[in-house]
């Protein structure tokens, strides 16, 4: 049993009928009487890698070498022409429910789901064969290093820091190796490594962290980065939403801008937060042009919900409370427990941790989508209004 994989498909209402007798019998992810430890409103300061050496290497390559980056790669160097819009990500971010692991706008809560970060990343589908968890073998971040780098091992070993709690390469030497390298395909994986560290995992300013290198190592045999993206998403917006913080938002930042919302450059910050915080089901057109399947992933195994491994972190999250994003009927969701499904990779029994979500990903198991006239049942409808919440933005009378 140990090596198969078991994958089976459900009947929706049967799903729906233990979703919601699971929340009968075990409560909500918050119970009543919880007191928010979040502040009212959060002020981030977002810091970003200044990626304008990255632009100008990609803008002097001709096309060969670019074909050769598309073909390992895909179109992950747009990333490095998506702006931030930092005033929206300030806002977006007081949203965050962290109990239940999305954003709650008004009456509506938002997922970003795998789909959605597969198709923005134009990665190929997600194969549960192949999804990453953070291996702790004996091959250490030199070897790793020298086998992307294609250098030695006294000149990878000269080049590594130490940034706080862990390892790390500085940018000038990757930058330097991309210029310089006699290896095309070696200058074609090290720039696409940047990428990796620079804006997709940002840790350390101006510095690839070693993590980053053990995911970027396993890239080639099509393991696939969306859910390590997904999981330090939702741990850095809830690091945000508790602490309140100067630093990266990591997990892809420009994806979740992209993904939230369509830009708008005439907005400004406080009416921002009077249409997110007034948001209504009428507000929101149900679009999922990712959905091809008609059979939505909402458990792993034996947990209750999909487990998401990343490079620093691990957490859950339930599609089933985006169900309305998959174009299928929404439903009571199960989150007993979701709170605190959140773990590093420091201390005591967190890699038996990281092997019990790794394991359960060997056993799949999907839900028939159901498109119906109603897309909410009344059954939601009165949960949702009764939901115990974290401290979020809530619908205001003055401003609807």
């Amino acid at each position: 049993m140990e090596n198969e994989f078991l994958s089976k498909v459900e009947d929706n209402a049967a799903v729906c009928a233990w979703s919601v007798r699971l929340q009968l019998e075990r409560g909500d992810s918050l119970a009543e009487g919880y007191i928010s430890e979040l502040q009212d409103f959060t002020r981030v300061n977002v810091v970003q890698n200044e990626l304008q050496e990255l632009r100008d290497i990609w803008a002097s390559w001709d096309e060969g070498i670019k074909q050769l980056f598309y073909q390992s790669y895909r179109d992950i160097s747009y990333l490095l022409d998506i702006r931030v819009d930092k005033h929206l990500f300030r806002v977006i971010v007081q949203f965050w429910n962290s109990a239940y692991k999305c954003f709650t706008f008004g009456e509506v809560d938002l997922v970003p789901t795998m789909e959605e970060y597969t198709t923005l990343l134009r990665c190929p589908k997600i194969q549960v064969r192949k999804t990453y968890a953070r291996v702790f073998s004996s091959q250490t971040f030199v070897k790793k290093l020298m086998s992307i780098s294609g250098m030695s091992e006294p000149w990878v070993t000269a080049q590594i820091q130490q940034k706080r709690d862990s390892k790390c390469i500085p940018w000038e030497n990757l930058r330097d190796l991309i210029l310089t390298h006699p290896d095309e395909r070696k200058r074609v994986d090290i720039f696409a490594l940047s990428i990796y560290g620079s804006v997709i995992f940002p840790k350390a300013l101006r510095h690839v962290d070693e993590a980053v290198i053990d995911l970027f190592d396993r890239l080639e045999k099509g393991i696939t980065p969306v859910l390590a993206i997904l999981a330090e998403t939702f741990k850095s917006l809830s690091s945000c939403r508790k602490t309140g913080r100067q630093g990266f938002l990591s997990g892809c930042s420009p994806l979740k801008e992209e993904a939230a919302i369509q830009r708008r450059e005439d907005i400004s910050e406080e009416k921002w937060m009077r249409i997110l915080q007034n948001l209504k089901e009428g507000d929101i057109e149900w679009r999922a042009y990712w959905m091809v399947s008609d059979e939505i992933m909402y458990r792993c195994g034996n947990f209750d919900w999909v487990p998401l491994l990343g490079i620093w972190e691990a957490t859950e999250y339930t599609l089933l409370l985006a169900l309305r994003q998959y174009k299928s009927r929404q439903f009571v969701p199960t989150t007993y427990g979701l709170a605190q499904s959140e773990f590093s990779f420091k201390g005591a029994h967190y890699k038996k941790k990281v092997r019990e979500l790794s394991d359960a990903w060997k056993q799949p198991c999907w839900m028939k989508r159901l498109a119906v006239s109603f897309m909410v049942t009344p059954e939601y409808d009165g949960w949702f209004k009764k939901r115990v919440n974290d401290n979020i933005p809530r619908p205001s009378l003055e401003n609807a």
